[in-house]
């Protein structure tokens, strides 16, 4: 091991790197390049800022690249450190979100984002992502190794999740809060809770929970997008965007559309990208980032389930809950198997923030990988 600074911070060296779980890069790194090009042709066509949108998101992508060789070269018991930093972080910055005067909410329906010097847009919600499931997987294996009890252990997770999903569902971003269950469900099934709990608690949800939601937090545009994927032609207006987008994946054909005739879908680089994947590489394209993605989340799950640390074992199961949600969140609502949301596909999608935070959380995935190959 080499030392850097004091030898509080250490990072492997040539073990470490000889360790790396290359079935876990190349799908990354594939679908990453692959996000760039679609991209290019996107943005280039009719976009008022491009070239230097375009500039941003290989910045980004580059400094995802080098945040995520950093995180994975760090030693084990850093991690836990890490996730507090993060959380910590993030919590602060989605205090500033509603008090900061800069608001995006007249564009995206929600004031989730800071302006941050050099950094320009940052949405501090991304960011809790990665903190929720650090924190949680330590508390999850606090609980496995009896170090404390059930009770004190669920209420320490609920001291950690409240502040930051009440920040994020007064935004509001339901979006976002739906990919933290997500994730948190995901490692309680690798803890070990017991299915019938699930099912009571579910059953619960449903009863309970959904009506609240439906009846006061859901604003009308969200209602709407929900009864029209249940009663398709209820709603035209609302079924735009998802009718653009079908049009868009079927005249990709086999490779792609060459007659230099698009189809208009909005947010087409970012919400609709694998639209425009459709549309610019066509089946086969669309088939490639399907593999890749399935792929990479069942060689997760299978590093999840080899690890000898508990701790890392149910970090792994949240992060992979956490980008399966994405993956399948995206692509079914490109093609309407689910209701529309603001969920960007992986490593793909136009924005800094959520190409930044997929590395790093991924920087945590190769740490976990590299930890069980030494």
């Amino acid at each position: 091991m080499s030392k850097v600074g004091s030898g509080v911070v250490r990072l492997r060296g040539k073990d470490g790197l000889k360790a790396v779980d290359y079935y876990l890069v190349v799908p990354v790194l594939t679908m990453t390049i692959i996000g760039l090009y679609v991209l290019q042709r996107v943005l280039s066509k009719g976009y008022a800022a491009y070239p230097g949108n375009y500039y941003r998101q290989i910045v980004a992508t580059v400094g995802g690249v080098i945040a995520a060789l950093i995180i994975s070269l760090l030693d084990e018991h850093l991690l836990k450190v890490v996730g507090r930093i993060i959380y910590a972080a993030a919590l602060f910055l989605l205090i500033l979100v509603p008090i900061d005067g800069y608001s995006l909410a007249g564009v995206w329906g929600a004031d989730s984002w800071l302006k941050l010097p050099v950094i320009g847009n940052f949405q501090p919600s991304e960011l809790a992502k990665i903190g929720l499931v650090m924190l949680a997987a330590d508390i999850f294996e606090q609980m496995h190794n009896k170090e404390v009890t059930m009770l004190k252990g669920f209420g320490k997770m609920a001291a950690v999740y409240a502040p930051p999903m009440l920040l994020i569902l007064a935004q509001p971003d339901f979006g976002t809060a739906m990919v933290i269950v997500f994730t948190f469900i995901c490692m309680l099934f690798a803890w070990g809770v017991r299915y019938r709990y699930f099912l009571l608690a579910f059953s619960s949800f449903v009863v309970i929970v959904v009506p609240l939601v439906w009846s006061f937090y859901l604003k009308p545009y969200q209602k709407e997008r929900i009864l029209s994927l249940l009663f398709q032609g209820s709603s035209p207006q609302s079924e735009y965007n998802l009718q653009q987008s079908q049009l868009a994946i079927a005249s990709g054909g086999l490779s792609g559309n060459h007659t230099g005739i698009l189809t208009p879908v909005p947010v087409k680089e970012s919400d609709f990208i694998f639209a425009a994947i459709s549309e610019h590489m066509g089946f086969i394209g669309t088939t490639t980032v399907i593999i890749l993605a399935f792929f990479f989340l069942c060689r997760c799950l299978y590093v999840a389930a080899k690890v000898k640390s508990k701790s890392c074992s149910y970090m792994m199961t949240g992060f992979t809950g956490y980008f399966a949600f994405h993956f399948i969140e995206n692509m079914g609502m490109a093609v309407g198997l689910l209701p529309i949301t603001g969920i960007p596909l992986p490593f793909m999608s136009l924005g800094g923030t959520a190409m930044l935070i997929n590395f790093m959380a991924f920087g945590v995935m190769l740490n976990i990988s590299i930890n069980r190959n030494m």
